[in-house]
């Protein structure tokens, strides 16, 4: 995750870790090593929390499709957010608003199942208009077996129930089938 969607997230920069230092990677980057809950939610050290998705990771887009699908499924859209952040770094120039756009429908998902409403509202209106826009330019409605029509229905749509809920969503109840019905 960037620094700045960390930021958004609540968690802010890497925190100190148990021994007080930062917390950093293997190469020596900041990275906080707090465990997280299903929703991409810091808990304290030595908390149990859910398995961390790699950062970095290349793969194919069926495999990028068919994990965050996998993840969205079993009620981890920040999970997915972050599969979907891999693509859009990794992958080719022209396919980066696509994954962006897809990220940000997956963390608006997740806001609005932490119960940040207005945010999760305007993330997955944000994704929308992104992958709305690739399909428009790349003259597709469809890529990696997605049904992109679809998708941007399903965000909008979520959009919409998000504004006039007064409580977080279930995110497995809410997750989108990226590829249709």
């Amino acid at each position: 995750m960037s620094a700045s969607e960390d930021s958004a997230a609540g968690d802010g920069v890497a925190g100190a870790g148990p021994s007080g230092g930062r917390d950093r990677d293997g190469e020596g980057r900041a990275r906080n090593a707090r465990p997280r809950d299903g929703l991409g939610r810091p808990l304290p050290y030595g908390a149990p929390g859910v398995e961390r998705q790699p950062e970095g990771v290349v793969r194919s887009p069926v495999e990028t499709v068919a994990q965050a699908q996998a993840l969205l499924d079993a009620g981890r859209p920040f999970h997915a957010h972050e599969v979907f952040e891999d693509a859009w770094k990794s992958g080719p120039e022209d396919e980066r608003d696509l994954w962006r756009g897809l990220a940000q429908t997956a963390v608006g998902l997740t806001h609005a199942a932490r119960g940040n409403l207005t945010g999760g509202a305007r993330l997955l209106r944000r994704g929308a208009g992104h992958v709305e826009a690739w399909c428009g330019a790349a003259g597709r409605h469809g890529a990696h077996g997605m049904d992109l029509a679809s998708v941007v229905a399903w965000a909008r749509a979520l959009a919409a129930e998000v504004d006039g809920a007064g409580e977080p969503l279930d995110p497995r109840a809410s997750a989108p089938r990226l590829r249709g019905a």
